[in-house]
């Protein structure tokens, strides 16, 4: 029974020692993931890198992790126009089945799935109006989108300002629209045109209150999947295979 105890008690205290030294190894695992991919992916502040499952070991000698997730706080993506960006609020990444090499220099997702934000205020750098000015929608009256809000029932509200005949009218006019995603590209949609109190022919004020915004050069090769319109902004969803988790 002695012999049994002691046993049990060197068990226990290696058991214990294993865990403490796979969990040493994770922090350690997921801070130099977290400064490779603040590296890699030119970040001013390093992002939140969560290895999970357990044992780490384990799953460092077989060469691939079942599952990592990766938080960046702000994100400056590509708009395919020179010179100009978007910030992507809280993205957060999942990437399943992570795969390294064997010098631990890269690693490659087999599938990733996430979320992020674009503030209203950032989606409406790209309505055409709002920063180079009002357009005109035929002679005579000009307009530019001046808000973007929650509209509810998943709606946006795009708010414009229009001048007629050289008078600004007494308040800006407010419609609802639809977001969607085409490909790489946020587009917004008017439901309904502007009534600026003067006959236009249909789908003139588009001009003015449908836009779209590309965004790539998200993390990894990540893509646009979905969006959905929230109280702060528009709610993207991202996906991605084969995704380059750092470099």
């Amino acid at each position: 029974m002695r012999a049994l105890r002691i046993l049990l008690i060197v068990a226990v205290t290696l058991g214990g020692l294993f865990v403490i030294a796979d969990r040493l190894a994770v922090g350690f695992a997921e801070d130099e993931v977290a400064d490779r991919l603040k590296t890699s992916e030119g970040l001013t502040t390093t992002p939140d890198v969560s290895i999970n499952g357990f044992p780490f070991l384990t799953q460092v000698a077989g060469g691939e992790l079942d599952d990592v997730k990766v938080g960046i706080k702000g994100y400056e993506a590509t708009t395919g126009t020179s010179g100009q960006g978007i910030r992507i609020d809280d993205l957060n990444a999942q990437m399943r089945d992570v795969a390294f090499t064997g010098d631990y220099s890269s690693a490659t997702a087999a599938t990733a799935t996430g979320s992020a934000t674009i503030t209203y205020p950032e989606l409406l750098k790209a309505a055409k109006s709002a920063e180079s000015g009002p357009v005109e929608v035929v002679p005579g009256v000009t307009a530019s989108v001046v808000g973007l809000s929650d509209g509810g029932n998943g709606k946006i509200k795009v708010t414009v300002e229009a001048t007629v005949n050289g008078e600004k009218l007494a308040q800006p006019v407010s419609v609802l629209g639809t977001v969607s995603v085409a490909g790489d590209t946020v587009k917004v949609s008017a439901d309904t045109p502007p009534n600026f109190g003067v006959e236009l022919a249909d789908g003139t004020t588009r001009v003015v209150t449908d836009f779209e915004q590309k965004i790539d050069g998200l993390p990894g090769g990540i893509k646009l999947d979905a969006v959905e319109v929230a109280k702060s902004g528009v709610d993207i969803q991202v996906k991605g295979s084969n995704v380059g988790l750092a470099g």
